[in-house]
């Protein structure tokens, strides 16, 4: 399935960017597109139901189009997928698509827990700090765990940044226990 998402995702950025579409247009368009088939059994079943002709289910998704407002190039992207049987894809293929425009316009996603309510200071002051250390802009989503006792964890793809007074604990214990 990796390689299916990868696959679709880099092809609708090429597009997208290739058009010089707004790309972010295009990501609110597929998630919304996305979310419907999430929601909707009788669309799913539609959509990947092999008896069903193609030209039908692209029917469906005019109609969708048509009521939701949905540009043509994220129709047709969705047509493609229909057209492959790859419907079934559309939720992972999207967040994929998202990944893959952050990479190419140098964003990082980053998760930041904290213990408290950052005030906005504080949030700026901390987007600024990781992006010196990715090298990237920093598109961060903000958590709050109380256990942290202090301080933030950082989570940017698979690295951690742990800055917490929990974390800072655990460090000292071991410390303590090795030495």
């Amino acid at each position: 399935m990796a390689s299916v998402t990868i696959t679709y995702a880099r092809a609708f950025a090429d597009a997208i960017l290739d058009a010089h579409f707004d790309s972010a247009r295009a990501l609110r368009e597929a998630q919304a597109v996305a979310q419907l088939v999430s929601q909707s059994r009788e669309l799913r079943d539609v959509w990947e139901t092999p008896a069903i002709p193609p030209q039908q289910k692209r029917a469906v998704l005019d109609a969708i189009v048509a009521r939701e407002g949905i540009s043509g190039l994220v129709r047709n992207f969705i047509a493609v997928l229909i057209d492959h049987r790859r419907t079934r894809f559309l939720a992972p293929i999207v967040e994929q698509f998202e990944l893959e425009l952050d990479r190419r316009m140098g964003f990082a996603e980053a998760e930041i827990t904290s213990a408290r309510e950052l005030s906005e200071t504080e949030r700026r002051a901390l987007e600024s700090q990781v992006e010196k250390l990715t090298g990237k802009k920093v598109r961060a989503r903000y958590l709050q765990n109380a256990s942290l006792l202090g301080g933030a964890v950082v989570q940017t793809g698979s690295t951690i940044y742990d800055g917490s007074v929990k974390g800072q604990l655990e460090r000292i214990r071991e410390q303590l226990a090795a030495g």
